[in-house]
């Protein structure tokens, strides 16, 4: 079974900046879903140099057509100069969880 919806991979520096954009995904309903992983250690190059940094990766649940404005939308809120922003296809699942991902980031407004 193929799907729409999108699983979108972000790290954080940190749980309140990770909790700030989670709630201001889902309350702008590009996302009807995020969950925090803590603990995370990035081992990365930033400026010639390697780095390594305790971060707080986010799994973010989504539809195809959002993905794009919520990049843009992470982007303005996300700390980082070049935030990570993956987009996966999510190409199976509950059929019932994946129709609540989509109604959640209806852009119709569905009252809260």
């Amino acid at each position: 079974m193929s799907t729409h919806c999108r699983l979108i991979l972000c790290t954080c520096p940190d749980g309140d900046t990770a909790r700030r954009l989670a709630e201001s995904l889902v309350g702008e309903r590009l996302a009807a879903c995020v969950n925090l992983l803590p603990g995370l250690t990035s081992v990365y190059r930033w400026e010639g140099r390697i780095q390594h940094d305790s971060e707080v990766l986010l799994l973010i649940k989504t539809v195809e057509a959002r993905v794009e404005p919520l990049a843009e939308r992470l982007r303005q809120l996300h700390p980082y100069e070049v935030p990570e922003i993956i987009a996966l296809p999510i190409v199976s699942g509950a059929s019932d969880y994946l129709n609540w991902v989509s109604e959640c980031v209806n852009t119709v407004e569905q009252g809260s």
